[in-house]
């Protein structure tokens, strides 16, 4: 018996030590103390400990371009248009307590080549947050942008939350023959 438990644990050791996730916890409003939604995150990446993003809210004339550049490498990936308005954001939320984690889940390989597309992951994150103010509306900017840009990343979950609700949003690539992603988003239960 003693045999087979260690054996176990050093099986599962194995399994764990090689694997890396991004964790996020999320928290409906009926789950918590005060009626606050929750969505926490941490990435996988040694790279990211004591990142925090900084966006100002600012205007912008007509005609004015987004550049965007992949989140993970800093690759430039093409322009956009810039929103007329954008919200502050620091970190992973803005100004109207809008928040957005995710985590990886891959998916299968040939939905993640898309020619063409500009919007990774991570832009779509702080792209969305500078133009959402709540969950719902984090879900149409989000679809929006990767039907119109393409989608350059692999499968992803996506935990949104603002003061009311709280939403995953699961998203992958179409592949080589078209633009755009297969997605679903979820409510999460407030209780």
């Amino acid at each position: 018996m003693k045999r087979s438990i260690i054996l176990c644990f050093a099986v599962w050791m194995t399994a764990v030590a090689n694997t890396f996730a991004c964790t996020n916890l999320i928290v409906g409003k009926n789950a918590s103390a005060d009626g606050s939604t929750i969505v926490s995150y941490s990435a996988d990446s040694y790279g990211l400990f004591g990142e925090l993003y900084h966006y100002p809210a600012a205007t912008y004339p007509k005609g004015t371009m987004l550049k965007v550049y992949e989140w993970d490498t800093g690759k430039y990936m093409g322009k956009i248009p810039q929103a007329a308005q954008t919200y502050n954001v620091i970190g992973n939320m803005n100004e109207y307590q809008l928040a957005i984690g995710e985590t990886t889940y891959g998916g299968r390989k040939e939905l993640e080549s898309q020619p063409g597309a500009i919007i990774d992951y991570g832009s779509l994150i702080y792209i969305t947050l500078q133009r959402a103010k709540n969950a719902r509306e984090a879900i149409v900017v989000m679809t929006d942008l990767v039907e119109r840009y393409g989608y350059a990343s692999s499968g992803e979950s996506f935990s949104i939350s603002d003061p009311d609700e709280v939403w995953i949003l699961e998203m992958i690539g179409k592949g080589e023959g078209e633009k755009g992603a297969v997605w679903v988003a979820r409510m999460v239960p407030d209780g």
